[in-house]
Order: structure tokens, then C-alpha cells, then sequence
């Protein structure tokens, strides 16, 4: 296809013609040109053009494969700092500061909404969690081990709390090492889920989504791959727990004061008004104590007063006395001196429900619906700033800083320093979930690349860990060695996951299946759903169930599965690579039925059922745009609600004609089969669909 010049040059310009009254046309000729005679003796003046090109060529542009993983562009659309005259550069100076405050403000309630997101999972799930950790039979077997870790670290929303669950059981031997890993790898899994769930709520915009939760689900895929390796490894091997116990008895630890927790210092000032739980009660129904089951973990009393006291105190025999010198009688009774343990309560807690007599799921109820919330509004709100600051010149230098590597023949250090940045980071913040999810909105608008977030996310792996070993060394000395060995464990079961996963470019699998999920998930934003409910709740739950009936049975039902499974894998790779080796019939998916082979059926049949509630919804969209609009000013702003001006998909674009197709002869010639284009009051030609084909 030629470029414009070239159209134009190769056209015969229009004052070579002339137009008639009764509307035939005659040239002035330069070359040759016949004349003819009609029947009636009219001489006709017949001129031979021969476009260079066709009127189709007019309208196809060059068309360019974008790769939809590429960083956008955030091109600064408002005026340049030098076109600025002195009050608006002072203005857009407090615009900036102001910016960054409100970016601060959002943020912080951003983590304290993850906070209270948690708290809330452990009042509505948190019993039934504890009640997982009841059956050391079940837990001897290391699938069902791994299973329990996930299905506890989800309800909780915290590997912290299924950590120190699994600790306190180690340390009073309800539970031994080899039973434990397991469960601190299931534990890895599960608290992948939180930025996974960040990253549905920027569902709104495709590109967005696909990039977002492609960030956020690398770090699933890295979980699950490394516990596919090293979970069959580990119950081969033992080689994690035989590894920590040498490192524990070469090196002899002391107890030292616990780390403290910056984040921490920050958020519970406001989060202990919300609500403080007595987190102590899981690790007692973890451990079978019947006596906590009806009680609340809802905090009322955070100051009490407990005094030890003597008393007198009567026992069924003289046998049952503390000592032969301290036991009498009185004929009727026997008695005896005993401390008695007084607690006295002092001060309530001073939170939002502590004078409501809810039970905990109410209150957790509450607290979900409320926690999500806040936390869908900021993480809204951070985007939206985050696209607004994070423009121009800005944007290019934070872009630049982030994903350039070091120049060759250094470039492959730069992962590994980003494994440090992210391991120092989520050591400040004292939380992995917090620093992914913080990490998943500037996926989304294309600050950080999906190459450089897996070694961030690798990172942060390593980071919860290190707190974990220093919060180890801070407890007691007789749960001192359990807990750090555990502690170890989850430490070097990262460092073998990385070892795996990330040092040869072609084994970053998680990558190349991230992308894959999200185009899916892009393309149907249902799948993402699907993807949480299935991998997070359904095949925990089916393995579990299956570990309740029996071992023989979870063997038979999960080996089939397992089959197919590796024959779908093995299919797909001799498809990709080796086609000729197959028979026509297995070289594509065809022969399947069609809705086993593609999401499409699937995905008109979840929208006929969702389109009740599409149409209640667009009510809603309607009064929610229509308060946006009042607020920003814009005439464009919502596709979905209708009630704003909207450019309709494949609306007419203009296209700038050529001055060639501009004399009327060519127009009348177009008329025979073409529609005719319309021409706008400023001369441009808006060429039509119809016009297109």
C-alpha cells in the first residue's frame, strides 16, 4: 500500500477538467484523447485514466501486531511547565503536593482496609480454620498437610496466623516438623490470594486487567509450581527438615528481642478502633481445648489485673492436697491451701463493637462487606492518581529507573537486585500481602513490567520469611527451636522455589502462565473469578474431603485426574513443537466438542444468566456516572451507563482524501457501486463503512 504523496502525485489534478451544465464532463486535454459521436451526433470527448491505485487503498491503514504486553505510552495531555505562565506553575506545584497527600492518605487506608480484611476472614472463618488442625491423622498425610495450609491461610488472610498456629503446635508436640511443611507450603499459597484479589478490581478496563492480574497471579503460578516439585521431593527426601535441624543445632540461637513492626506502628492506631481480636483462641482450638469453642475472639477487656492468692479450699481426699503439712480436716470436710488465680478486668477496649452483643459472624460480615468496600475505593482512587501524576516526563524516568537492565554483560544482575529490593521492601512493611498488592495497581497502568514484578514478587517471598526467623528469635526458649525451624523451613523452601523458577530465562514458566491467564481473563473477566474459586476453594476442599474418607480413596480419584492432565500437557507440547509426529486428527483440538475446546459457548451462557442482573446494574452505573460527570466535568466518561456522549464502536472515522478523488468525475464513477462520502463543513471526507467495503 502506498502512502498519501504517493496517491496524490499519481492522481490528474481537477482543473484539468471542466463540467458542463447538463452535467457531462470534458477535459482539457494534454495527451491523447479520442472523440466519438453518439447516436445523436453529440461528439463525446472519452479520456483514459488508469488509477494507480484502488479505492479500497484509500482507506486500509498500515496494520501494525501490538503486542498487548508492551507499556503504554502515559503521555502528559495537559500543558507543558514552559508554556506555563507564574500562577500556573505555583498552582500545578500545589496541584503536586496535594496529589501526593491525598496518594499517602488512600494508601494508608488501603493497608489498614487489608488489615481489617483479614480480621474479618478470621471472625467469620477463623473457628473453622482452627477446627482443621483437630485431626493429626488427616495431617499425616502430606496433600491433605498442604491443602489445610491453603484452605487455613485463605479464611484467615494471613500465612502469619497459620504459621504461628502450626509453631504453637510443634512447640507443645501435638504436631511433628515433617507434618508441619506441608502446611507452611500450603500456608505460601494461600497468601497469594489477597493481590489476586486486589487485581479484580481493575476489572473496569481490559488492558489494565490483562496486565494487572497477570502481576498478580505470577506469584499464584510461582506457589504452585514450587510446591508441585518440592512437596513429592519433601516426602521423599525430608531434605528441608534434615537441612533446618542442622543449621538449628550447628548454630546456637538465643532469645532476642522481637522485631518490630513499622507497619504496624502506623495502622493500629486506627484499626484498634475498628476492632482487636484475641487471636489466642485459634491456637486453642487448633490444639483441641474444648473450653474456648462458644467463646468470642472479639477483644472486650484489654486491661486486666491477675493475681495469684492462697486460699483455703476443699478436696474430695487426703490425697488430693498439696502437701501432708498443709491438709486438715474438720470432720465433714477435707482442706487444703491452694493458689487460686484471680483475673480482674480493669478497662474496656476501646474499638466499635465492644459494647454490641454480636456474635463474630455478624461482626465479620459487617467487617468484610465494609473492608472491601474502602479497599475497592482506594484502590480506585490510588489508579486514578497514580495515572494522573505518573504522566510525561515523569512517567518516563520512574519507567526507565524500574525496568532498564544494566548494560551488557551485566544485565542479569538486575533481577537479582530487584530480589533484594523487594525482600528489603516487604521487611519494612512486614508483610508480603501488603507489598504485592501495592505493587498490583502500578502493574495495571504499565509502570512496572510483568518481567520485572516476578523477581519483585520473588523477593517478597524471601522478605515475610526473614521476619518470620526474627520473630522465631523472640519467643521463649522452650518453643524456640520448633518455632525457628519452621521458620527456616519457609525460608529455604523460597530459596528452592527461586533456585527452580528463576535463574535460566526458559524455566520462568510462571511468566509465560501468567500471560496466558490474563489474556484469558481479559477476554472473559468471568474466567478470573472461576480461576479464584476453583484453585483457592474447590480443589483444597475436594482434597481435603477426600483425605477424610480415606487414602486408598484420594489415590483413585486424583490418579485419573492426574492422567489426563499430563496427556492434555504432552499433547499440547508435540502440537506446539512437534506436529508431524501426530496423527492429522491430534494436530489441532477440533476434534472436541466445541465447548470443550473454547470458553465462547461458556461465556454466552454466563452472560444469558447474568443479564437480569446487567440491566439492574446499568441503573446504578447510570446514577454513579452521571455524579462522576458532575463532579470532573467530562461529556465522555462512562460506556456502560449510556448517559453521557459516547463514540459508538466503529463509528465513521475521517479520513483525509486525497485531492485527486476530489473532481466530481471520480465521484461519479464511485456512485455505480460505492457510496458516495460525505464531506463535512471543514472539507475533511468522512469515508463510510459501506464506502470501506
Amino acid at each position: 500500500m502506498a502512502p498519501w504523496p504517493e496517491l496524490e502525485n499519481s492522481q490528474p489534478t481537477s482543473e484539468k477538467y471542466t463540467v458542463k451544465a447538463d452535467g457531462e464532463q470534458s477535459a482539457k486535454p494534454e495527451k491523447a484523447k479520442e472523440t466519438e459521436k453518439d447516436d445523436t451526433g453529440t461528439a463525446i470527448t472519452k479520456i483514459e485514466l488508469v488509477p494507480s491505485h484502488s479505492t479500497a487503498t484509500l482507506i486500509e491503514e498500515p496494520t501494525e501486531v501490538e503486542d498487548p504486553w508492551d507499556l503504554p505510552e502515559l503521555k502528559d495531555t495537559g500543558l507543558k511547565w514552559s508554556e506555563r505562565d507564574t500562577k500556573g506553575k505555583i498552582l500545578c506545584v500545589f496541584q503536586g503536593i496535594g496529589k501526593f497527600i491525598l496518594l499517602l492518605v488512600f494508601l494508608y487506608f488501603f493497608v489498614c482496609s487489608l488489615d481489617v480484611l483479614s480480621s474479618a476472614f478470621q471472625l467469620v472463618g477463623g473457628k473453622v480454620a482452627g477446627k482443621f488442625f483437630n485431626n493429626n491423622s488427616i495431617m499425616s498425610n502430606p496433600l491433605a498437610g498442604m491443602v489445610i495450609g491453603v484452605l487455613v491461610t485463605v479464611l484467615v488472610q494471613s500465612s502469619s496466623t497459620s504459621t504461628s498456629i502450626v509453631v504453637s503446635m510443634v512447640a507443645s508436640s501435638l504436631l511433628p516438623v515433617h507434618a508441619a511443611i506441608p502446611i507452611i507450603m500450603g500456608a505460601n499459597i494461600g497468601t497469594s490470594i489477597t493481590n489476586t484479589i486486589v487485581a479484580l478490581m481493575q476489572a473496569g478496563d481490559r488492558k489494565e486487567f490483562r496486565r494487572a492480574f497477570a502481576g498478580a497471579t505470577v506469584h499464584d503460578f510461582f506457589n504452585w509450581l514450587s510446591v508441585l516439585v518440592l512437596l513429592p521431593l519433601e516426602a521423599a527426601t525430608g531434605y528441608l527438615e534434615r537441612l533446618t535441624n542442622l543449621v538449628v543445632e550447628s548454630f546456637h540461637f538465643k532469645n532476642g528481642e522481637e522485631a518490630p513492626e513499622l507497619l504496624k506502628v502506623i495502622t493500629d492506631p486506627f484499626t484498634k478502633l475498628i476492632i482487636q481480636l484475641d487471636k489466642s483462641i485459634l491456637n486453642q482450638i487448633a490444639m483441641n481445648d474444648e473450653s474456648v469453642q462458644n467463646k468470642s475472639m472479639i477483644k472486650i477487656w484489654c486491661k486486666t489485673f491477675t493475681n495469684v492468692t492462697e486460699r483455703n479450699v476443699t478436696v474430695p481426699s487426703p490425697e488430693n492436697c498439696t502437701s501432708p503439712s498443709l491438709c486438715w480436716t474438720d470432720g465433714l470436710y477435707t482442706w487444703t491451701i491452694k493458689n487460686v488465680t484471680y483475673k480482674e478486668n480493669i478497662a474496656k477496649c476501646q474499638h466499635i463493637f465492644v459494647n454490641f452483643n454480636l456474635s463474630d459472624a455478624i461482626v465479620g460480615t459487617i467487617l468484610l462487606i465494609t473492608s472491601l468496600l474502602i479497599l475497592c475505593t482506594c484502590l480506585i482512587l490510588i489508579v486514578k492518581l497514580l495515572g494522573s501524576v505518573l504522566r510525561g516526563q515523569v512517567a518516563a524516568v520512574i519507567k526507565k529507573t524500574i525496568n532498564t537492565d544494566f548494560p551488557y554483560p551485566f544485565s542479569w544482575v538486575t533481577g537479582y537486585l530487584a530480589i533484594l529490593v523487594g525482600a528489603g521492601m516487604t521487611f519494612i512493611v512486614q508483610s508480603s500481602s501488603v507489598f504485592t498488592s501495592a505493587m498490583t495497581p502500578l502493574i495495571g497502568i504499565g509502570v512496572i513490567s510483568i518481567q520485572r514484578a516476578y523477581p519483585l514478587t520473588l523477593g517478597a517471598n524471601i522478605g515475610t520469611t526473614t521476619t518470620a526467623i526474627l520473630a522465631a528469635l523472640a519467643s521463649p526458649g522452650s518453643t524456640l527451636k520448633s518455632s525457628l525451624q519452621i521458620a527456616l523451613c519457609h525460608f529455604f523452601f523460597n530459596i528452592s522455589g527461586i533456585i527452580l523458577w528463576y535463574p535460566i530465562p526458559f524455566t520462568r514458566l510462571p511468566i509465560r502462565l501468567a500471560k496466558g491467564l490474563g489474556n484469558i481473563s481479559s477476554k472473559y473477566r468471568w474466567f478470573a473469578i472461576v480461576y479464584l474459586i476453583v484453585f483457592f476453594f474447590l480443589i483444597p476442599l475436594a482434597v481435603f474431603g477426600l483425605s477424610l474418607i480415606g487414602w486408598p480413596v484420594l489415590v483413585g480419584v486424583a490418579s485419573p485426574i492426574v492422567l489426563v492432565i499430563l496427556l492434555v500437557v504432552v499433547l499440547k507440547i508435540l502440537q506446539s513443537f512437534c506436529p508431524g509426529s501426530l496423527p492429522q486428527k491430534l494436530r489441532s483440538w477440533d476434534f472436541l466438542p466445541f465447548w470443550m475446546r473454547s470458553l465462547e459457548p461458556w461465556d454466552k451462557l454466563i452472560t444469558s444468566l447474568t443479564s437480569c442482573f446487567q440491566m439492574r446494574c446499568c441503573c446504578c452505573c447510570r446514577v454513579c456516572c452521571r455524579l462522576c460527570c458532575g463532579l470532573c466535568g467530562c461529556s465522555k466518561c462512562c460506556r456502560c451507563s449510556k448517559c453521557c456522549e459516547d463514540l459508538e464502536e466503529g463509528k465513521d472515522e475521517p479520513v483525509k482524501s486525497p485531492e485527486a478523488f476530489n473532481n466530481l468525475a471520480m465521484d461519479k464513477e464511485a456512485q455505480d457501486g460505492v457510496t458516495k462520502s460525505e464531506v463535512d463543513a471543514s472539507g475533511t471526507k468522512i469515508v463510510s463503512s459501506v464506502t470501506a467495503l
